[in-house]
């Protein structure tokens, strides 16, 4: 009877390691900026942390356009504060909240990225034959990894999804097809929130850990132990 072969260890080092849970945890969703720049080979080294993601049946389905034109920042800024008092109406008795909680930076990031999803994504059947939705968790995946990086960086990263997609598809002038899904604010801040900034305003809370875990089936919570 063969041995089974001892897995090698593959693990960081534990100072590795500790750095790479220190971006998770200490990564925010920036709203503050101070301005400033990001040195084109900083900018080019988390576009490329965000290509190296993984993308279903490999499609790399990102698309990531650079907004550099002023004018062009304060016409998306105008789109995203339409978006923003129209969601504040459809809140109801927290519209006066929403309200008082500041949700872009367009304006005072060093950086703003769109990002799309490509056209053409139909062809990509591989890994989406029954979740057509798999190319956005793909496109995530990207801006995720870029958001790590930047935390590493010292950089802060704001993601705004308050815009009206195809009014933002018709100004930077995406194909039939491709859509946008996040602006990103990318830039040097002052700090970082020391807890998430609708946590820190007391908007929402992040739910326990273990209300999110099953086992086997749903509902049947798990009993993993620490």
């Amino acid at each position: 009877m063969n041995t089974p072969e001892t897995a090698p260890d593959l693990a960081f080092t534990p100072t590795e390691r500790a750095g790479v849970y220190r971006a998770i945890f200490e990564r925010r969703d920036m709203r503050h900026f101070a301005g400033g720049t990001v040195a084109p080979e900083v900018m080019r080294r988390l576009l490329t942390a965000a290509h190296h993601a993984p993308s279903v049946g490999f499609m790399q389905p990102w698309r990531f356009i650079r907004i550099s034109q002023p004018e062009l920042r304060q016409q998306l800024q105008a789109l995203v504060e339409q978006e923003r008092v129209t969601t504040a109406h459809a809140l109801g008795q927290r519209e006066d909240e929403f309200m008082r909680l500041k949700v872009e930076g367009l304006l005072d990031a060093a950086e703003v990225w769109a990002v799309a999803l490509a056209d053409g994504r139909e062809q990509h059947i591989f890994g989406r034959r029954t979740l057509p939705q798999m190319d956005l968790a793909s496109a995530a995946c990207a801006i995720e990894n870029l958001w790590l990086a930047a935390r590493a960086e010292g950089l802060g990263v704001g993601w705004v999804s308050l815009f009206d997609p195809l009014a933002v598809a018709e100004l930077l002038h995406l194909p039939t097809g491709a859509e946008p899904i996040a602006l990103l604010c990318i830039g040097p801040v002052h700090a970082f929130y020391e807890e998430p900034m609708l946590q820190q305003a007391r908007w929402a809370k992040r739910c326990p850990l273990d209300d999110l875990l099953f086992e086997n089936s749903w509902g049947t919570l798990c009993t993993l132990s620490a």
